[in-house]
């Protein structure tokens, strides 16, 4: 129950990062850069106060983090930003998740994972629902912006992938925000000419990275502990649908047939590949 319920908070984080960097960037509040800095910088003032004086005990190396920690969950951030402005909200989800999926996959895989059929079935149903629900109407996206946000899906299951198995979560995340402060603040002095900062801009970028981001990564490393890769590759494409209805309560969207069976196939395929019934299949002895 502990694990399912920091699974599911962790989940609405990253829907509401994905919301208010839609609102962010759509709105034309602030530029892609500066809100990746403020995301950032935000997270890292957050995190330290809870690294210094929390219980864990951090290995020297969780305590220092690194830098290809600290350079995947930059690109994490500025490529999801970047792509934002030429994508549309539907293509740029399959995209990212799409990535992050691949990343996470090879990774179980490589490091000896064989998911039991039962999980390739939940795998396939959940990818066919999140297809149903943007591939309608979608035009062909835009070619940088598709890089820009496979990239970011690399990058972000890279990250996670790197998070497994840590004793002091708190400790290695805050660490890896503090590397990515002089990475965002020269990309932000190389795109100065460009910068745009409303109010609204600002208070959207600081609640992403200070609350989902910061806290909501936090989370995800807790969540990890408890699972394997490949089903740690799966919950997440719980996000889109989690960022669509979001977009019902927070930006006035209408609810379609096409959403409401979308999400069935998601959510049914989820179930699925995390049931207890796979679990006990996949371990269950082989009869000699």
């Amino acid at each position: 129950m502990r694990l399912a319920l920091i699974t599911l908070f962790t989940l609405l984080a990253f829907a509401a990062n994905s919301l208010l960097c839609r609102m962010a960037l759509g709105g034309a509040y602030i530029d892609p850069m500066s809100f990746t800095t403020l995301r950032l910088v935000s997270g890292a003032a957050v995190l330290w106060p809870l690294a210094r004086w929390g219980r864990e005990k951090p290995s020297r190396a969780e305590q220092s983090g690194s830098w290809s920690g600290g350079l995947a969950l930059f690109w994490y951030a500025a490529a999801f930003s970047m792509a934002y402005v030429t994508l549309n909200t539907g293509t740029g989800a399959l995209l990212l998740f799409g990535a992050v999926q691949l990343i996470m996959m090879a990774g179980g895989l490589l490091s000896g994972e064989r998911p039991h059929p039962l999980q390739w079935v939940g795998l396939l149903a959940a990818l066919a629902g999140l297809i149903y629900l943007v591939a309608p109407g979608l035009t062909a996206p835009d070619p940088l912006g598709a890089a820009l946000m496979l990239t970011s899906g690399a990058a972000w299951g890279i990250y996670s992938l790197k998070g497994r198995g840590v004793r002091a979560p708190i400790a290695l995340t805050a660490a890896n925000f503090r590397r990515t402060i002089p990475l965002t603040l020269l990309a932000s002095l190389l795109t100065l000419q460009g910068m745009q900062l409303q109010p609204a801009g600002l208070a959207l970028a600081l609640t992403s990275g200070s609350i989902t981001s910061g806290l909501g990564y936090v989370l995800w490393y807790q969540a990890l502990r408890g699972l394997t890769t490949t089903r740690a590759a799966i919950v997440q494409l719980l996000v889109p649908v989690l960022a669509a209805f979001g977009g019902v309560v927070v930006l006035s969207e209408h609810i379609t047939l096409r959403l409401v069976i979308a999400s069935l196939l998601i959510l049914g395929g989820v179930g699925l590949a995390v049931s207890r019934k796979a679990r006990l299949a996949r371990t269950a002895p082989t009869a000699r």
